[in-house]
This record gives structure tokens, sequence and C-alpha cells, in this order.
């Protein structure tokens, strides 16, 4: 990604190279890229974490400081675009993952080509490209490869998607990538239509909100609630909450979810109302 925004861009480009403070080695590695773009005649600035990703999902707290950080930095300097170097196996991994997990459509849509990210537009022009045909591309560079070790670190989840893709001949990462891409055209055009079925069954009423669900195939329903739900200020329902939700309303009956309460009117359309707060004793 170095190198061809170098060419195509010249000293326009910014590269930024993120410490989170998890390796020692981190240092030197950013020390060196620092090094190549001064040969390259372009800009560069490493961004060391202040707070190292807790013992949790290290690599998912990790990816967010990083983009969270890389975000603010241009942000403050008037730069609207971020490129990442995501290619096809990065997506094949990633759609193994969220298969794993149950992910619906929008998950399985994987990697996005581009994505607004806390006001800055990431754009990841190599995502079609294979990581080896990336490397054989790089060869005459005469640049060194940098090796994460915690690429081979069998504690996380993707090296265990990586291992498989590696040993299972009939898994083949560019056709994965390719799913990936026609599941992120289906999201769009289920994106496109819940849109519509909003602006015409939706309606904003005496502090809430009315929807008429009525015809409408289960997903936009879903897609219908979660947005109205977000409108009322509950933007972290989970799938699970969602699922229990819809049967309840099916049913005629009512629920709540995140100080939201939704309830299904005998006409067919659902209303949702701030719930109220709750009596604690003293």
């Amino acid at each position: 990604m170095l190198w061809l925004a170098a060419q195509a861009f010249g000293d326009r480009v910014t590269v930024l190279s993120v410490d989170h403070g998890l390796r020692p080695e981190a240092a030197a590695e950013c020390a060196t890229v620092a090094a190549l773009t001064d040969g390259l005649g372009v800009g560069h600035a490493t961004l060391t974490l202040a707070d190292r990703p807790g013992p949790g999902n290290i690599q998912a707290e990790a990816r967010d400081a990083r983009y969270a950080a890389m975000a603010g930095w241009c942000r403050d300097r008037g730069i609207g675009f971020l490129l990442t170097a995501h290619h096809a196996d990065d997506q094949a991994e990633t759609l193994l993952l969220r298969l794993a997990r149950g992910s619906g459509l929008g998950g399985l849509a994987g990697i996005r080509r581009a994505q607004r990210l806390q006001g800055i537009m990431v754009l990841r022009p190599l995502l079609e490209w294979r990581r080896a045909a990336l490397a054989d591309a790089m060869v005459p560079s005469g640049w060194a490869v940098a090796d994460d070790p915690s690429n081979h670190d069998p504690r996380f989840d993707r090296t265990q998607a990586r291992s498989l893709l590696a040993r299972e001949p009939f898994l083949k990462p560019g056709r994965l990538a390719s799913a990936a891409g026609f599941l992120a055209e289906a999201e769009d055009a289920l994106g496109w239509a819940a849109e519509r079925a909003w602006s015409s069954r939706a309606t904003t009423i005496d502090g809430g909100i009315l929807i008429d669900p009525e015809g409408l195939p289960a997903e936009l329903q879903r897609r219908l609630l979660l947005r109205g739900l977000a409108a009322l200020g509950h933007t972290a329902a989970s799938g699970p909450d969602i699922a229990r939700l819809l049967v309840r309303l099916a049913d005629g009956g009512s629920g709540t979810s995140g100080g939201v309460k939704v309830r299904a009117l005998g006409d067919g359309r659902w209303r949702l109302s701030a719930a109220p707060l709750r009596r604690t004793g003293v």
C-alpha cells in the first residue's frame, strides 16, 4: 500500500504507523517504515497509543484503538481519506470468522471497500488482491517483510481461520472473498429497501414512533424495528433481543429494550416510545 500510494500520489501521501505498546519490536518497525518513507519522499507519523488493549479480545481492542487514533490524526489535519492494505485473504478470514459467530448479513458482507468511520472515509483498494500476489509484486523493491508474531499465535481466532484456509484446499480464499462481495451487494440492496420502507411506513407521533410492518419480509421488519429503537436512543440492541421482540409483536404483545417500550396495536402497527422509569424504594 505504501509503495503504490507513493507512486500514485507522491508527496501528497502521509504514512501512519501505529505502535500499540504490545511488542518491544514495534518501535523499531515504525522507525523502519519512517526510513522507507524518507526514501520515497512522502510524509510519515508514528502514533503511539497511550492505553494498551486489555486482557479480553486483544486484537479487536487494538483494531478499534488503531482506527480511532488514525481517524483522529486525519480529522485534526483536515484529511478525509485513509487507505488500508486489506486484501482478499483478509476478507476470506473475516468471512470464516463471522460465519463461525453466526453473524447476520451485515457481518457476512465482510470488510468493505469503502466505509465511513469516525468522520473519515476508509478506502481499501487492494481488497481483490491475494496476499501472495502482493508479496510477489514487492520483490523488486528489495524491501524486507516485517512479520508480526501475533499472526501465528494460535490463541487468536483469526490465526485459526488462516491456518484452516492454508490446510484445506477446497476453501479457496479468492472465492470466499468474492462471496463476501456478493453478500455486501445484497446487504446494500436490503439497506436501500429498508430506507424506502422507513420513509413510507414510519411516523413520528407524540414523542414516539408508529411503524407499519404489514406484508414486509421478516428481515425488513427487523431493520425497521432496529431503526426505530435507534431513533429513540437505543443503538446497541442485540440480535437475540430483537428476535425476542419480533416474536412478541407477532403475537400481539409488547416488550422493552434499552429503555424503549414496543407494543403491537390492534391495527397491526407497532408503537415505540420511551419506557416509563421504574420506581425504586428508599
